[in-house]
């Protein structure tokens, strides 16, 4: 008995070698060395480009598209990066990932440096290096004009609802002082509506965020003083003494001949805690913040809609159509491999032996049990760690080909078990070999019952393919809610990614309904006289 138990054990455990197995074959770079024995500087100079990430989603004024041209990424992080990487000879090339877990792409190789708000913070030291602080800010309590019973004071901000970034020196700051702690993986912009809407009771945020957002809303009031400071710094590989010497002097000299001053100035941003930790001179008088008023200007007050959908929304097609390419190819990838890996597993749970079964059933049940996410997190951070390291597009296609197999295999065995017995005992009465009989007599009869539920899967594929945006690529949904969070527009944004969609995924639906009617014509019956 414990012999069996412990046979049945090792094949649930299969699975997970199938994981990892098709993985190394698929392999499209060499393991990657250790953290420490990396010298991301000399890969940029060879490369001739600095690849630096980040997270335009997060919106202004650190990395953002362009209210009036979103092909082109803005913000002062963009500025500084471009600063950086000209002082190190080379060109700046932006990459995007989530922004909470930027530092974990760069672990993995996917950048050679993080710009993006990163705060130096303990916790964050110990997973990467981090430069002398390039900007220095404060932290600013926002609440809604007129409300007399909202927090003004750290001590007040116990029991209450209050909005922030995750994984933020506001977020641990407000846990210490007791509040009830909402962070927001969307733009920044969502923090501030929720505040004027009512469904929290203040933003407690850095003063730039304050500043683009906060402080322009009528219906808002930013309370006096600092309750808090927080520097920021870019990101190096872990152990990469030579990157990090690099990016230090380039700082410094950037500091020294008055470039930093000035590009904070034109975005609004200088400030005196900035001044005295740089050293070096002051902006020159003659600049004034001319990106600050013009991101004010392009998004402060939202245009009519109509007035959007003629003058904005025409500049955003090609950035749509890009990102529901790429969500199109890894979707019709993915089913690719989940339509043949199902099948595999649906002929080996009904036909094969045992072992097979259980082999089947033990994949089934661990990846329709288990998130999406977090196997997609398991193939792209974690197979690293065993010497294994696949690209973003392969990844995302891997990981939404194992999960969905585990449903299309569901559906492949519900249209075997939909075909009588005596079908198959009557092919192999006439001759027919058990492969010919699955060929000509079962598979077509279950493929045409398996059809519509294997529709619906590919069309929530499709969607579920918005996932991929945390191994850094920038899909449809992706694409729409960093143009949201840049230009201040979910709603009428949101319909126009809607209609990607549609058009994605309705071809798709009238294409098998088209087949399911040739098949259905074959085995319908006359209707009775």
């Amino acid at each position: 008995m414990r012999k069996r138990r412990l046979a049945v054990t090792l094949l649930l455990l299969l699975p997970l070698l199938a994981l990892v197995a098709p993985g190394r074959a698929l392999a499209e770079e060499p393991a990657t060395a250790p953290a420490t024995a990396r010298n991301a500087i000399a890969e940029a100079r060879a490369r001739g480009e600095l690849r630096w990430g980040n997270d335009s989603q997060g919106g202004a004024p650190y990395v953002f598209q362009d209210p009036m041209d979103p092909n082109h990424l803005i913000g002062f992080e963009v500025d500084f990066a471009a600063a950086l990487a000209k002082k190190l000879g080379v060109r700046a090339r932006p990459v995007q990932g989530a922004w909470d877990g930027l530092l974990a792409l760069l672990d993995r190789g996917d950048f050679d440096v993080v710009i993006n708000g990163i705060e130096v913070a303990e916790e964050k030291k110990r997973v990467a290096e981090l430069s002398r602080p390039y900007y220095v800010a404060a932290m600013r309590l926002t609440v809604r004009k007129g409300d007399t019973g909202a927090p003004r004071t750290l001590g007040a901000l116990r029991g209450r609802k209050v909005g922030t970034l995750p994984g933020s020196l506001a977020a641990r700051l407000s846990e210490r002082e007791g509040a009830e702690v909402k962070t927001y993986d969307g733009g920044q912009n969502d923090i501030y509506d929720d505040l004027r809407i009512g469904r929290t009771d203040a933003v407690l945020l850095d003063d730039p965020i304050t500043l683009y957002y906060g402080a322009i809303d009528p219906a808002l009031e930013v309370v006096d003083g600092s309750f808090g400071e927080v520097s920021y710094a870019v990101g190096v590989p872990k152990g990469d003494t030579e990157t990090l010497a690099a990016v230090n002097g380039a700082i410094e000299a950037l500091a020294k001949e008055g470039t930093l001053s000035a590009l904070y100035a034109r975005w609004g941003l200088w400030n005196e805690p900035t001044e005295k930790m740089l050293g070096g001179p002051k902006p020159p008088s003659t600049v004034v913040a001319e990106a600050h008023d013009a991101w004010r200007a392009a998004v402060g007050k939202p245009l009519p809609f109509w007035s959007r959908v003629k003058e904005r929304y025409p500049a955003t097609l090609g950035l749509f159509a890009r990102g529901a390419l790429l969500s199109l190819v890894v979707s019709l990838l993915a089913m690719t491999v989940a339509v043949t890996l199902g099948m595999t597993l649906a002929l080996a749970r009904v036909y094969g032996p045992k072992p097979l079964q259980w082999l089947a059933v033990g994949y089934i049940e661990l990846f329709r049990g288990t998130p999406l996410l977090v196997q997609l997190t398991m193939v792209y951070f974690g197979l690293p760690e065993l010497g294994v390291t696949l690209s973003p597009f392969v990844a995302g296609v891997i990981a939404l080909g194992l999960n969905y197999a585990a449903a299309e295999a569901e559906n492949y065995r519900a249209g075997l078990g939909s075909v009588p017995a005596g079908q198959m005992d009557a092919a192999r009465t006439l001759g027919l070999s058990k492969l010919a009989s699955l060929r000509h007599v079962a598979l077509p009869q279950a493929i045409r019952v398996a059809l519509p539920p294997t529709t619906n899967d590919f069309i929530a594929l499709l969607k579920d393919s918005s996932l991929i945006s945390v191994v850094t690529l920038t899909e449809l949904t992706k694409t729409y809610t960093s143009l949201a969070s840049a230009m201040r527009d979910h709603l009428g944004l949101g319909l126009v990614v809607a209609l990607f969609y549609l058009g994605l995924s309705l071809p798709f639906a009238r294409l098998s309904r088209s087949v399911e009617e040739r098949l259905g014509s074959k085995v319908r019956r006359p209707a009775s006289a």
